[in-house]
């Protein structure tokens, strides 16, 4: 079996702030004085998680605490065979909260910026807006994602029962402007939301959206707009979601013909990395390699990487697999 490790591999789903080392935690907690459980991970639903990460983003206040954490992202990600990366941060919200627009997003940049040069990694950045948030935060992230090339998209994540109506206006300026959308749907609710998620928020990829199962005319859809599914099996099993990777619906997916690619969304809460996830597919659902890098060039093709970088992964995953 070939070295998963050594798998050139695109990671198109993992939050920055769910990302965050526990000593680095620490260490920013004990500074600012929050209060931020410490040990493993056990949430009782969505909201436990929620409250979890929003003890975590207290922790980042100067923008050497924003610095820090994306240096440190680059580094994770470079020792797993990670070789391009699109990062999601929360950058009006800390903007909002810290009562400076562009600072965390800036501070976050230079991070990256340095781990890159460092690690030999290629990193850009996904904003994404809570649903239940304003009309005009959302607004404000696509700002922020215009004035910044290295933010290749926005989106929308949290309670999936949150409509996304009210923001239609503010997708369709985004996508006049040139930016990506990237919307969570799908993991939480059912398959309305992944129809929404496309038709009305315009999506170029969706996060999770394996309850588009739930509906044949929502899987259609999907595969018809070749619209991309950002599948998180740890995560999902997590937060209660899948009750375990073997009974993952993912292999259903690429049976209905739907583009899937792998990710970890919150790795510091699961404990995995890309590796890992795919060796889970391995190991769980019994892929073999040929299976394996059809996802890893899915995720290349699906990013919204320079055609460059897209042709160089697609060139060396398949060099992976001619390997023995």
């Amino acid at each position: 079996m070939r070295d998963l490790a050594a798998l050139p591999k695109a990671h198109l789903h993992v939050h920055l702030e769910s990302t965050v080392r526990a000593d680095t935690v620490a260490e920013l907690a004990d500074h600012h004085g929050v209060d931020v459980p410490r040990g493993a991970a056990a949430y009782g639903d969505f909201a436990q998680f929620a409250a979890h990460n929003g003890a975590v983003r207290d922790c980042l206040r100067r923008a050497e605490d924003f610095s820090r954490i994306a240096y440190e992202f680059c580094a994770e990600e470079a020792a797993q065979g990670t070789r391009y990366a699109e990062v999601t941060f929360t950058a009006a919200a800390h903007g909002e909260r810290l009562r400076d627009p562009d600072m965390p997003l800036e501070a976050v940049l230079a991070g990256l910026a340095a781990g890159q040069a460092a690690h030999g990694i290629e990193c850009r950045v996904i904003v994404d807006h809570p649903r239940k948030r304003s009309v005009a935060r959302l607004r404000e992230s696509v700002r922020l994602a215009v004035t910044h090339p290295e933010v290749v998209a926005v989106g929308t994540a949290g309670m999936e029962d949150y409509p996304l109506a009210p923001f239609a206006a503010v997708f369709r300026e985004a996508k006049e402007a040139g930016v990506g959308l990237v919307h969570h749907a799908g993991e939480q609710c059912g398959a309305d939301s992944v129809a929404e998620a496309v038709t009305l928020g315009l999506a170029d990829r969706i996060g999770h959206g394996f309850r588009a199962l739930d509906d044949p005319d929502v899987v259609a859809l999907l595969r018809d707009r070749a619209v991309p599914l950002e599948v998180c099996p740890s995560s999902n099993v997590l937060l209660g979601l899948v009750e375990s990777v073997s009974s993952h619906p993912l292999p259903l997916l690429m049976r209905a013909g739907l583009t899937v690619t792998l990710s970890t969304d919150i790795p510091a809460s699961t404990g995995a990395t890309l590796t890992s996830e795919y060796q889970l597919l391995r190991d769980e659902l019994g892929f073999d390699d040929d299976l394996i890098a059809r996802i890893a060039t899915n995720a290349a093709d699906a990013s919204f990487a320079p055609e460059t970088t897209k042709a160089s992964l697609r060139q060396d995953i398949a060099t992976w697999r001619a390997g023995s």
